[in-house]
């Protein structure tokens, strides 16, 4: 009888870790809060900006990915880590890397082919890392991220730590199968990661509603009882809440748990993109009506909270952050060719 009533018991203990929590409402941030994410947002607009006119100046080569629009995605998720969570993204990755806390001098130096970048020049836009800031790239594969990502989690339940590996991924990697395969044993092994895609609707040049059967990302773990929620991508404040919301869940011992985030990205897919599949009325549209720096601005302006004066000097601050390190980008020395050799596993 003993026997029955702790299998019932166990039983019972995972049906209610499988239960899909619903989307929380958008957390009710204090000035220092609203102040933080509108700095960190537009420090990762402007230097994408800066990184876009450096590319069409031919200083930096190879492909080059803009996080402008998806600022919101990041930059709510990182404010509710701990010291010691890990992230892990695509190659549309700067944003990643400004907001874990890199320096914009690194990150841009990366993009130039320079020493001082966070790679030593050798991995260019789309492969930076950061172990003390326990950033793991930045990857060129499509989908690659995502089985590494588990991996982390992996590594966190062995050591027996509570730390939650923060895993992104796009609309488009999501067709992926190694993504499904990540998944199975990621739920099988309840493993403590946060599956964030980030949905920005077009992944390479196709809608959603051309290339994917079920356009209700969330859903996509189902089939391996992974609950998941949508999130407008757009808000910081919705994002910082199911971000508090999916790290609680993974870092409690519940397993794995997906973000579809409901983001929008306003260049092309690359700099090579001139992005003719959507009209140039649909971005406005998004620009006016949904832009995630924007709302954070008025908000600050209605609840009286910063002048626009007040507003303006940060956004002088954050362009002479993203000046400086263009400047250091464009004069640090290119990597000895004795690098050629060094950092390879034979």
């Amino acid at each position: 009888m003993a026997s029955r009533a702790n299998k019932a018991s166990v039983s019972k203990s995972q049906s209610a870790s499988n239960t899909a929590p619903k989307t929380p409402k958008p957390a009710d941030f204090t000035k220092e809060q609203e102040m933080s994410s509108y700095r960190e947002m537009l420090l990762i607009r402007r230097f994408e900006e800066k990184a876009g006119q450096l590319y069409g100046m031919g200083l930096i080569g190879g492909f080059c990915h803009l996080y402008i629009g998806q600022e919101a995605v990041v930059v709510g998720m990182q404010m509710a880590q701990k010291d010691g969570d890990q992230v892990i993204t695509a190659y549309r990755d700067h944003g990643h890397m400004l907001a874990t806390g890199m320096s914009a001098r690194g990150v841009m130096a990366e993009l130039t082919g320079r020493r001082g970048g966070l790679s030593k020049g050798k991995g260019g836009s789309m492969h930076m890392f950061s172990k003390e800031k326990h950033f793991y790239g930045g990857h060129g594969i499509v989908g690659a991220q995502v089985p590494l990502g588990a991996g982390l989690a992996f590594a966190n339940r062995y050591r027996g730590n509570d730390n939650v590996s923060l895993t992104y991924f796009g609309d488009g990697a999501s067709n992926q199968g190694q993504v499904y395969e990540t998944f199975n044993m990621a739920k099988l092994w309840n493993l403590p990661v946060v599956f964030i895609i980030e949905n920005n609707r077009y992944a390479m040049g196709t809608s959603v509603t051309r290339s994917s059967a079920e356009t209700d990302f969330s859903k996509r773990g189902s089939s391996f009882n992974i609950p998941g929620i949508q999130v407008d991508g757009m808000d910081v404040r919705a994002v910082n809440a199911a971000a508090e919301m999916a790290l609680e869940w993974a870092r409690s011992g519940k397993g794995p748990i997906i973000l579809d985030m409901q983001t929008y990205r306003y260049r092309g897919h690359s700099m090579s993109d001139p992005a003719k599949y959507r009209s140039k009325e649909e971005v406005q549209k998004v620009r006016a009506e949904h832009d995630p720096i924007e709302q954070v601005r008025q908000r600050l302006l209605d609840k009286g909270w910063a002048t626009e004066e007040e507003l303006k000097n940060i956004d002088k601050e954050v362009r002479e952050i993203v000046a400086d390190s263009a400047d250091f980008a464009t004069h640090d020395p290119e990597p000895d060719v004795s690098e050629l050799y060094t950092d390879i596993l034979l």
